[in-house]
């Protein structure tokens, strides 16, 4: 096995994670600001309209701010992960894992929001932890697992 400083631009060691940046900054900036905004409209109401809400209306806004968090929080865990005998894909709250020899292409073609993996039985599968919002970076990561896809690190 070559030393990592042999292995190339394009080849990482394993195991190796991809995160998305973008929707990482963007969940948790929009959550922070969903907090906000809930806090502020309850602090700038006055005594006697506060008063007026009932537990089950405070609730409600409560509800509202978790769905929006869950959402949020569903972009921020996606990710790609490569492991010496499989890929994980987490994309929100579900989770695959291929052996490479499932694994038939790795596509992100121009203006195309994330990875999709070509699968050895035809089907397709989204990958969300590469977006093609992070340009070079996304770029990057697709060559990267592209180099794992056709020399899997089990071999």
């Amino acid at each position: 096995m070559p030393a990592d400083s042999e292995r190339g631009p394009d080849l990482v060691s394993v195991p190796h994670t991809w995160r998305p940046l973008g929707p990482r900054i963007a969940g948790a900036v929009g959550g922070l600001l969903l907090l906000v905004l809930f806090m502020a409209a309850w602090f700038a109401f006055d005594d006697e309209t506060r008063a007026r809400f009932n537990v089950i209306q405070i609730g409600t806004l409560a509800l509202l701010w978790v769905i929006g968090a869950g959402a949020m929080n569903a972009l921020v865990r996606s990710r790609v992960v490569a492991e010496r005998d499989r890929l994980v894909v987490v994309n929100g709250y579900r989770r695959r894992e291929l052996d490479w020899a499932e694994i038939v292409a790795v596509r992100l073609p121009p203006g195309a929001p994330w990875v999709t993996l070509d699968l050895a039985d035809g089907d397709t599968m989204s990958a969300m932890g590469i977006q093609g919002s992070d340009g070079d970076r996304a770029r990057r990561a697709v060559r990267q697992l592209r180099a794992l896809v056709e020399q899997p690190p089990n071999r």
